[in-house]
């Protein structure tokens, strides 16, 4: 599937005089493609499907509805809220501010309303760090959860699925979920052999909602774009589509688990649940369960003698294998989709589960990356604004370095540090001069896994985050895995080889010198503002001294 343009929505949307009318296009529009891409099914079936495509149909008019009306009043705001004020003026900042802020407000409700494609819809967004902080912020808070399914519409999709009731596949299976989100929800259940599961079953009729709500994405989005042509959002819109589309194929999920439980083999501290293949299909994934607590527990972590630190490190370690030595990234690593456990050799396990999202870096841009990272750690100017041609993003390079490490090109402050005062004042001063025209435009140039990146990347910072982690320890994991990554050539099926462990040997030796000189870095810099600080304070007991003596009585006489 791709992004919308196939779909034939400019006979059907034209002439539409009312939300209502659109979204009613909308929706025909959603069917009309389902019909032209499904085969015939017999005439003895077609009443119950007709009545569901009924359903679907008259609730995608209510959900598009919303959805129009919302875009509406948010285009209105920006229109009215910004006339004569001069772009790049403290009051044009000011007021695109709380404009931002009334319309993600907005978006949040729309998104608690619709729920399904919208909820997941309004997190993407909010894990993508290339959007205003104000949208971030709010959407941050959509939790991924929905009211179950009735269990009797989860044993039709079981027993249509796998061709067997429940009673003849499992001696007990929980008719209450232990977790349900907007496409599937999860059971317990104990098989025939007393092994226990976790079944993932997803919804019916999703595929219909999902062709109805992207439609409806992508003609308001084409629309904002044509009132605010700096506003370009058709590359989120296909992302997403990507990414949902990966999420509504269990085979794959499952492919995809194997693939990821395979390059993990040797390392203790990841567990990823085995798949029952008998009992999986497209709709349904059985699993082996595991148990633990989200990611961001802190307070188990705390009360169970974990480190949530250690697990910063550990997780870290996790994905920077995945994106720079693998080159097979989980896109989607929020707090639900990874657990803590107690158990293994260091006191605690990570459980990686929801595989079905997942972006398979191309070899050049995995090594370019690498690259990258390593430029960007030492901040080698010249190889960051190279690479950046490369990538395609051309002058914007400069900014890599703020996007990644929070420092800029120019930066004398040590590796995850704050930036000092002055290196603030002309960052802020520079980003003033960037218009929403400069943030679409890198946005399109960006490669799609460059896109997919920034996003795992945003939502592994939010957990750092409350885990309570320093920022070193996401940069140090990036560089030594970066080293890693330009030393092995995707090796990793093979097992320890002679040649394996000689890249590995020549990855750790070039990550000693590197931390070394990174050290050294820092020491020199903490030597800098040390001097500068005694040269203030040296400055300041001057200054008072010679106040003291010029207001001294000897000295007035």
């Amino acid at each position: 599937m791709g992004g919308g343009r196939r779909w034939p929505l400019k006979l059907v949307v034209k002439g539409a005089s009312s939300p209502v009318r659109l979204a009613v296009g909308i929706a025909v529009a959603g069917l009309a493609w389902n019909a032209s891409h499904r085969p015939a099914v017999a005439a003895d079936s077609s009443f119950s499907s007709s009545r569901e495509k009924i359903s679907s149909a008259v609730d995608g008019v209510i959900r598009s509805s919303r959805a129009i009306y919302t875009i509406a009043f948010v285009v209105v705001d920006y229109k009215y809220s910004l006339r004569s004020l001069p772009p790049g003026s403290s009051d044009y900042r000011m007021k695109v501010s709380e404009v931002h802020l009334r319309s993600a407000k907005r978006f949040l409700k729309l998104c608690e309303a619709n729920k399904g494609f919208y909820v997941k819809a309004g997190q993407f967004v909010s894990s993508l760090r290339q959007v205003p902080k104000e949208y971030t912020s709010i959407l941050s808070s959509l939790q991924d959860q929905a009211i179950p399914c009735h269990f009797k519409d989860i044993e039709d999709v079981i027993a249509s699925n796998l061709g067997k009731d429940l009673s003849e596949i499992f001696l007990a299976f929980d008719e209450q979920p232990i977790a349900a989100a907007s496409i599937a929800q999860v059971h317990h259940g104990l098989l025939k052999n007393n092994q226990e599961v976790a079944v993932k079953v997803q919804y019916p009729g999703l595929e219909q909602k999902m062709k109805i709500d992207i439609t409806t994405m992508a003609i308001l989005s084409k629309s904002v774009s044509q009132i605010f042509p700096d506003y370009r959002f058709d590359r989120i819109i296909e992302e997403f589509e990507r990414a949902m589309a990966l999420e509504l194929d269990f085979i794959q999920e499952a492919k995809n688990s194997e693939r990821a439980a395979r390059y993990f083999r040797s390392n203790k501290i990841v567990r990823i649940p085995g798949v029952f293949w008998d009992l999986t299909t497209n709709q349904v994934l059985t699993m082996q369960f595991c148990s633990g607590h989200k990611v961001d527990d802190v307070e188990f972590m705390r009360d169970s003698n974990i480190n949530p630190r250690e697990v910063a490190k550990s997780l870290m370690d996790i994905f920077a294998q995945m994106i720079f030595v693998h080159g097979f990234v989980h896109g989607d690593p929020h707090p639900g989709n990874i657990l803590v456990s107690r158990e293994g050799c260091t006191g605690f396990s990570i459980v990686l589960l929801d595989h079905g999202i997942y972006r398979e870096l191309d070899e050049r841009f995995r090594l370019d990356y690498c690259e990258l990272w390593k430029a960007l750690i030492l901040l080698d100017s010249k190889k960051i604004q190279l690479l950046g041609e490369k990538f395609g993003v051309g002058k914007y390079s400069k900014y890599f370095p703020v996007i990644f490490t929070g420092r800029t090109m120019e930066s004398k402050s040590a590796l995850g540090t704050q930036l000092s005062n002055e290196e603030k004042r002309l960052l802020k001063q520079e980003l003033r001069s960037l218009k929403m025209d400069d943030i679409s435009a890198f946005m399109e140039c960006l490669p799609s896994d460059f896109f997919s990146i920034l996003r795992t990347d945003g939502l592994l910072r939010s957990i750092l985050g409350k885990l309570g982690a320093p920022r070193h320890v996401r940069l140090l994991a990036y560089a030594k895995y970066a080293l890693y990554g330009l030393e092995t050539h995707q090796n990793l099926d093979h097992g320890l080889t002679a040649s394996s462990v000689l890249c590995a040997f020549r990855a750790n030796m070039s990550y000693f010198w590197l931390r070394i000189l990174l050290e050294f870095l820092t020491f020199i810099s903490q030597i800098e503002d040390a001097r500068r600080s005694l040269a203030n304070k040296l400055k300041r007991i001057l200054h008072k001294v010679v106040r003291f003596f010029c207001q001294s009585p000897l000295f007035l006489v």
